[in-house]
């Protein structure tokens, strides 16, 4: 029988630009009674590496251009805010009162270019946003690196974000940076039960596991950004989780 584990890890200490992600992850495993063991996979949320990367900016900073000051007044936001989106945007794919829908510059689609509100402290005041990080699967690599010089065999990296669905209410988990394992599994060829080959499927097995860990992390004031998920059993590659993102050409939503 298979099995899979996913164990939370309490005790995460609020993350300032700078700080070593990979020694809080460290100190949080001990504290929570654990250690990594080879083919561990670590889920880590977005919002902790950005803060680390000092991905923050103040909106008192932000000078809005016309097309953002124009765009505010469709989708009911601060015009220096969707300044921020557009900046950090290839595309604005729709929009409707309260949020704006974006080919990020990352590849991927997604609500208000990912820019956080939610969990960061004000600057006397001034409110502060959250950018996503600038290269996920990069920091996703670096953070796995940097465990692997600690003595720690094998392990694998998701850092996931939060995001709605087409046709679907409601957020859930997904991988924008993996390091060390396989994102997107593609079973074409493969039989099923029944001796007929697969011709389209592909398994996006970061996705899954992002929103199952996104659910052990929760979304308001939990404060557990970190995943352990043990027997997984996945496939080892550095392609990275671009695989994941479909080609605009292929896009039947745009």
């Amino acid at each position: 029988m298979n099995s899979m584990q996913l164990h939370s890890l309490s005790g995460f200490p609020l993350v300032e630009p700078g700080d070593d992600v990979a020694s809080f992850v460290c100190d949080c495993l001990v504290h929570n009674g654990l250690d990594l063991q080879s083919g561990d996979l670590l889920v880590i949320a977005q919002k902790i590496i950005s803060k680390a990367e000092n991905r923050y900016v103040c909106l008192s900073e932000v000078e809005p251009s016309q097309r953002a000051t124009e765009l505010a007044v469709e989708c009911d936001k601060d015009p220096r805010l969707v300044e921020l989106i557009l900046r950090e945007s290839k595309e604005v794919v729709r929009v409707r009162p309260g949020v704006v829908i974006v080919e990020h510059t990352l590849g991927y689609v997604h609500a208000n270019a990912g820019i956080d509100r939610s969990n960061i402290p004000s600057v006397e005041g001034d409110e502060q946003v959250l950018l996503l990080p600038q290269n996920p699967d990069a920091s996703a690599a670096q953070l796995r690196a940097s465990l692997l010089q600690r003595g720690h065999k094998d392990i694998r990296i998701i850092i996931n974000d939060s995001a709605g669905r087409a046709w679907r209410n409601g957020t859930m988990g997904f991988a924008i940076g993996t390091a060390g394992f396989e994102s997107l599994v593609d079973m074409v060829g493969q039989s099923d039960l029944f001796e007929r080959k697969m011709e389209v499927t592909e398994v996006a097995v970061a996705d899954e596991l992002a929103a199952a860990a996104s659910f052990m992390m929760g979304q308001a004031a939990e404060g557990v950004p970190v995943v352990l998920i043990r027997g997984a059993n996945l496939r080892p590659s550095d392609q990275g989780s671009s695989e994941l993102i479909r080609d605009k050409s292929m896009d039947l939503f745009r």
